[in-house]
């Protein structure tokens, strides 16, 4: 066996020292997406006056994101396999800080949606590399140990973006918005030149070639195991996506919270993620992966039917703040599991596998937020449908498609 595969299989029996360092580093890179996509959603009702354009062209720098998103993953995932993790990883953090100057800057709305996917595809490097570098540095348990920490600085990030974003707007314009994003990307920026080595070394590289990588790519989505933990893990996170865009409407103009009550609960929904993520640390090794990720999995199901019951027989508001807590929690233990599970076969692959895993995040993300607006914001029912069909919808996949061993594809 050589030196990398060695490194690849091999479990970590501890914490290495720079284990918080690596934490807070590929946390933040984790965290790219979510502080993108979420601060300046408060914003856009001013962006559309400022830049003199109607609401439903602003939408469209949300759309071009998530499509910036899809197409960076999909490239930097198997360009970090051929030439190593840190230069498409500095790369795109460079692209990153320079078009948010941009987007500070934009004088129209067309300009903003361009800089935007200029911004995606920056972020995605980040996203992409930060879950290919936790598969090059571990495996087995210690990787799904990893996976859980780092749900301590990533896991608030969908929960806490619109809430900073609010707070941002009270002292400053929507484009002070997109300069915290830069000064972002120039911390993540440094931290990574000085704070984070190549994890992959040049023997485990792969040429970069169009043919192989689509062959990579269709191997990957063959996988029935691999398919059927990424689709958990991204239907999850659709049922968060539809959180984000809708609690804020339920919770205070269903149930008339006050802006800081509903604060309360968000944020309480968003430490509820992070202690689950580090239960779920505590509790792997002593159960398998897969058994705590069918618990999270039953346990998202169980709290998404809770809401929709509260929803659809409009109980008071504790009937529907218990089952939320229970659901939104869950994503603590289905996201490291169903990430670790889905990238332990394929450890020569990290890369395009992890861009698999974020393109199907995002792009069954990104259609959350429709779908919930079609149902209107006077009652709770369009959210609460939402994610308790995603939430069964994860089970399910689970249940279906990862009955078989996996299949490694070849070296």
């Amino acid at each position: 066996m050589s030196a990398i595969e060695t490194s690849l299989t091999a479990p970590v029996a501890r914490p290495r020292p720079s284990t918080l360092r690596y934490t807070l580093i590929l946390g933040g890179l984790s965290a790219f997406a979510p502080l993108s996509i979420d601060m300046y959603l408060p914003a856009l009702p001013r962006m559309a006056g400022d830049l003199h354009s109607p609401d439903a062209v602003l939408q469209l720098t949300l759309t071009a994101f998530i499509i910036g998103l899809a197409v960076g993953q999909l490239v930097a995932g198997p360009m970090s396999d051929a030439v190593g993790r840190r230069k498409p990883l500095l790369t795109g953090l460079v692209l990153y800080a320079f078009s948010s100057v941009l987007c500070a800057l934009s004088s129209s709305a067309e300009l903003l949606i361009a800089f935007r996917a200029l911004q995606a595809l920056g972020a995605a490097a980040g996203i992409v590399i930060a879950r290919a570098t936790v598969r090059d540095l571990y495996s087995g348990t210690a990787m799904t140990k990893f996976f859980s920490m780092l749900m301590l600085v990533s896991g608030l990030g969908p929960i806490l973006a619109p809430v900073i974003g609010g707070q941002l707007l009270r002292v400053t314009s929507w484009r002070g918005v997109f300069v915290v994003l830069t000064l972002f990307g120039v911390l993540l920026l440094v931290s990574v030149a000085l704070g984070l080595p190549e994890s992959l070394p040049a023997e485990g590289r792969r040429p970069a070639r169009l043919g192989a990588t689509l062959r990579t790519y269709a191997g990957l989505l063959a996988d029935r195991t691999f398919t059927g933990y990424a689709l958990a893990g991204g239907l999850m996170f659709a049922g968060l996506f539809a959180y984000v865009s809708a609690s804020s409407f339920v919770l205070q103009g269903v149930y008339g919270l006050s802006a800081q009550q509903f604060s309360l609960v968000f944020g309480g929904n968003g430490v509820g993620i992070v202690l689950a993520g580090q239960l779920n640390g505590r509790l792997v090794g002593r159960f398998p992966e897969r058994r705590l990720l069918a618990a999270g999995l039953v346990a998202s199901a169980l709290g998404g039917t809770g809401v929709l019951l509260a929803a659809v027989f409009a109980l008071p508001l504790p009937a529907l703040l218990v089952p939320l807590v229970i659901l939104v929690a869950s994503i603590g233990l289905v996201m490291p599991n169903s990430s670790s599970l889905a990238l332990a076969e394929h450890p020569h692959h990290a890369g395009a596998a992890s861009a698999l895993l974020g393109v199907l995040q995002f792009v069954i993300g990104g259609l959350a937020t429709p779908l919930v607006s079609l149902g209107g914001t006077t009652t709770a029912i369009p959210m609460a449908s939402i994610m308790a069909g995603f939430a069964v919808a994860a089970l399910i996949a689970f249940a279906t498609l990862t009955t078989r061993k996996p299949t490694p594809l070849p070296a």
